[in-house]
């Protein structure tokens, strides 16, 4: 089978400036498909690097604005794009939307535009009404119409863009993003944890981890810990990530038993999530959701709201629990999974065997790779 040369244009990467989950789908992507193809991966940073078969090349883009940067970042991404492009790369694959003014200068190559999420959906489900949402949508609309081809992380969200943006049908092709388990497996006192961060080592552990942004919905759960504690009053609540509703957030559960520790270093989030009984998901608009892989990939029970890319992942009481996104129900679940935990161990091990059979990176690396193939201009 030929080798493909390819090129990545993406703004974060998990080597270099790294902002949330596009950054380890994208990245575990390159790693993978760089086993029998040449990956360039062109992004944000300090130096040019080469990691696991995989070319970074980094710039240091700058801007008034989240637009004037992006375009910033572009340019550059362009000039060192074509100080590597003989011989030819035989496709570019952009990921979001903040470098499709350089897929607009080469637009008339062989071109990928995957969507892993919309500033509608990142708005929680809602239209904004300031500058920055209008160029950022119409950015999003134009590197659906120029590229060849477009790829979206869930069937959610291809009706969200075939409704917003207009993409054919026929043009979306749905390949969903990955985890590497083994990452976030540990073998662990889960009591000794806990007792880290001053929880009795039998008291249930209820961890949210995720951006404290109202499209997440920190705040459901954050309003459905006292329905829980009705039920379970030694359950114990963990918020991990940052954010502009952090701080009402804490102001909101005061007096609660809830910790909020903004962003950690990978290696603590994966203890804290070994050592967690329940992962919940409560988020308003949710593409695909990559803490759901993380959490079966560790064996977690899942509760998670019905929405998006959660909703079709999950079989509702096989390997999860799916909620509505209000206070009550995501309280109920919780409190339901709480009851036994057999039951708990049983969602869990049933989500870790969805992984194993449907989101490993080869088999989704595999996808691309015959997508990239069927690209002509």
């Amino acid at each position: 089978m030929e080798t493909l040369k390819v090129a990545f244009f993406c703004w974060e990467s998990l080597y270099t400036d790294r902002v949330g989950g596009l950054a380890s789908a994208a990245t575990h992507l390159a790693e993978t498909l760089a086993r029998d193809h040449e990956i360039h991966f062109f992004t944000r940073g300090d130096r040019d690097m080469e990691i696991k078969g995989v070319h970074y090349h980094c710039c240091r883009p700058s801007g008034g604005d989240i637009v004037d940067y992006c375009r910033s970042m572009s340019h550059m991404m362009l000039e060192q794009f074509r100080e590597v492009d003989e011989p030819k790369f035989d496709i570019l694959h952009f990921h979001d939307w903040h470098a499709v003014e350089a897929l607009h200068q080469l637009q008339e190559r062989a071109t990928v535009f995957s969507y892993h999420s919309t500033e509608y959906g990142r708005n929680g489900g809602s239209f904004g009404d300031w500058w920055e949402f209008r160029e950022i949508s119409g950015k999003e609309w134009y590197g659906g119409l120029v590229a060849q081809r477009v790829i979206v992380v869930s069937h959610t969200l291809k009706n969200e863009v075939k409704w917003l943006y207009k993409v054919p049908d026929e043009k979306i092709t749905v390949i969903p993003n990955g985890v590497v388990p083994a990452e976030f497996r540990a073998d662990l006192d889960p009591g000794s944890v806990k007792a880290g961060y001053g929880i009795h080592p039998y008291a249930p552990l209820i961890l949210f981890c995720g951006r404290m942004v109202y499209q997440k919905g920190p705040d459901t759960l954050a309003d459905a810990i006292p329905f829980v504690l009705q039920d379970n009053a030694d359950a114990r609540f963990i918020f991990i990530g940052e954010g502009h509703m952090r701080r009402w957030l804490t102001e909101r559960t005061s007096g609660l038993p809830v910790q909020f520790l903004g962003w950690l270093p990978d290696s603590e989030y994966v203890r804290l999530l070994n050592a967690s009984n329940i992962v919940v998901i409560p988020s308003r608009n949710e593409p695909f959701g990559l803490v759901l892989l993380e959490a079966w990939s560790a064996e977690k029970c899942v509760v998670a709201t019905d929405v998006g890319g959660l909703s079709e992942n999950i079989d509702n009481f096989k390997d999860g629990v799916k909620v509505y996104t209000k206070p009550d129900s995501v309280a109920w679940g919780i409190n339901y999974c709480l009851e036994e935990r057999d039951r708990m161990r049983i969602l869990g091990k049933e989500g870790r065997r969805k992984v194993e059979r449907y989101f490993r990176w080869e088999s989704i690396a595999r996808r691309a790779a015959d997508l990239y193939r069927g690209v002509s201009v």
